[in-house]
């Protein structure tokens, strides 16, 4: 009889962390577009970019640090759709990481989009109020030309994933 009732309760528990996800999921890709919030950050030079510099663009938001794997891995990827997007749609890198140690990077992968530094209060406040509730990174926000916020993802996002968002936006 024991054995039954343990198996229904991590049955129960699974369903019920199974039913979480699923409404968080949906929450992430279905919640009404928010303006995107005025911030400003510095770029590896110390010149201060605002996120109004891209106003009429997509904009692709990256929230990440070097000493994440997962970080590293989108950016490649980013960088290619940068390329491909150039004139229509804006990656910025927004690192949560120290200023040497972005650079440092940066000498070795020569990332093609805007590099800024929040440290990491600043830019995990930013995160937060962009819908980032576990402050996790990779973390990425969507926002349309007309500024409203329209998609958001915690963890890594493939190329085909955020090609799937920003098609509709305009292409």
């Amino acid at each position: 009889m024991k054995t039954v009732q343990i198996i229904f309760i991590i049955a129960l528990l699974a369903l019920t962390a199974g039913i979480g996800v699923r409404m968080f999921n949906q929450w992430q890709t279905e919640q009404t577009p928010m303006p995107l919030p005025e911030f400003s950050f510095p770029d590896l030079n110390g010149m201060s970019h605002s996120s109004t510099e891209w106003n009429g663009k997509i904009i692709v938001l990256n929230f990440w640090a070097t000493w994440c794997p997962s970080c590293l891995k989108e950016i490649p990827e980013f960088m290619a759709l940068q390329t491909q997007y150039g004139e229509k749609v804006q990656f910025v890198g927004i690192a949560l990481d120290d200023l040497e140690a972005v650079k440092t990077f940066q000498q070795k992968t020569a990332v093609n989009y805007p590099l800024l530094i929040s440290g990491d209060w600043a830019g995990f406040q930013l995160a937060k109020k962009l819908g980032n509730l576990i402050s996790a990174i990779p973390y990425t926000v969507v926002v349309n030309s007309a500024g409203q916020v329209v998609y958001h993802h915690s963890g890594e996002l493939s190329a085909s994933e955020l090609q799937a968002v920003i098609a509709p936006l305009g292409f």
